[in-house]
């Protein structure tokens, strides 16, 4: 089992503070560049099953612009994250957030990979439920 130094701790730690920036201006574009594409997408049918795809970034920062607007900053955003390294250059952080929508509190979970690629570390896969409206569910084999 991989144990990370405090050094790479603070790496994904930074990367996050970061993206966490860019989404409370909204700025998309700039979120796109800290991925790689094709994006993984892992998500379920609401009162189906789980749904797979991927994404081209024209399609991330279509879906992005969608779910985050102007950006997160009116939201009351707190997220907790916790990394999981599976080695060096592979990270799992799962998240929990909290925030404030039409004034109800609401909680989720996530999960994203982060990668690490010569310019530093790029989320490459997003789990997450709910998303899945319309999509066809997966299908094994």
């Amino acid at each position: 089992m991989y144990e990370p130094s405090d050094e790479e701790r603070k790496s994904v730690e930074e990367w996050f503070t970061r993206y966490d920036a860019l989404a409370e201006q909204g700025a998309i574009e700039e979120l796109a560049d800290l991925a790689v594409f094709p994006m993984n997408l892992a998500t379920d049918v609401p009162g189906g099953f789980a749904a797979v795809r991927q994404w081209t970034r024209a399609e991330y920062v279509e879906a992005m612009r969608e779910a985050m607007g102007g950006g997160t900053a009116g939201l009351d955003l707190e997220s907790s994250r916790t990394p999981h390294f599976l080695s060096p250059n592979l990270v799992f952080v799962e998240t929990t957030a909290t925030m404030t929508i039409e004034g109800r509190r609401e909680r989720m979970r996530y999960g994203d990979l982060l990668v690490r690629t010569e310019d530093g570390w790029a989320f490459q896969t997003m789990a997450q439920g709910g998303w899945g409206h319309g999509w066809p569910p997966a299908r094994r084999g």
